[in-house]
């Protein structure tokens, strides 16, 4: 990736974050990041790529954490464990303002915009990786605890953001014990 680029993208990242992907135009992004007009479009096409790139950097550093998460030696439910306390952290961090994702889909409702694609391309994934993570603990109920998984983690990611962090992670990791004491009945 060359440095206008990544330079570019960093610069995008930040603003759509804080600001508000439609709040923040491409000459902002090009005023800050110190490029001309014909580098951003060399790289990025249209807006709508440069928020596509955004979107799947975002989903990157996602994936990487469920990976290293993963790749130690560890039990699925200290995996998933893991992984809910990596969500934890980042609810917790300085400017913590939600989920990018669901941000994005606010955004762009309309599931025919690419924007909104790269979103639902992201959750099913991560919905994927959760089912498979419960499966492995031997949950016959594998899907409806990845659901609601992911339905505690999108509540915890957007009361983060609007109130004292703090016991809105205690909450959510509380729950995701919940999801992994729960014996599943036999069908």
């Amino acid at each position: 990736m060359s440095e206008a680029r990544t330079r570019l993208l960093n610069t995008a990242t930040g603003l759509f974050y804080v600001e508000g992907i439609r709040a923040v135009g491409v000459d902002r992004v090009i005023a800050e990041a110190q490029v001309t007009r014909a580098t951003l479009y060399r790289h990025f096409p249209s807006k709508d790529d440069l928020i596509v790139a955004y979107l799947t950097q975002a989903d990157e550093a996602i994936r990487a954490q469920v990976n290293a998460a993963r790749a130690e030696d560890a039990t699925p439910d200290d995996v998933i464990r893991a992984v809910s306390r990596s969500i934890a952290d980042d609810i917790q961090s300085a400017g913590f303002r939600g989920c990018a994702f669901l941000n994005a889909a606010a955004e762009y409702p309309d599931p025919a915009f690419a924007v909104h694609q790269a979103v639902l391309t992201h959750r099913q994934w991560f919905l994927e990786t959760m089912t498979e993570l419960f499966a492995d603990l031997g949950k016959i109920d594998a899907e409806p605890a990845a659901r609601h998984f992911v339905m505690l983690r999108d509540g915890a990611m957007a009361a983060g953001c609007l109130t004292d962090p703090k016991p809105v992670c205690e909450t959510f990791l509380r729950g995701v014990e919940g999801l992994l004491t729960y014996r599943s009945r036999e069908p």
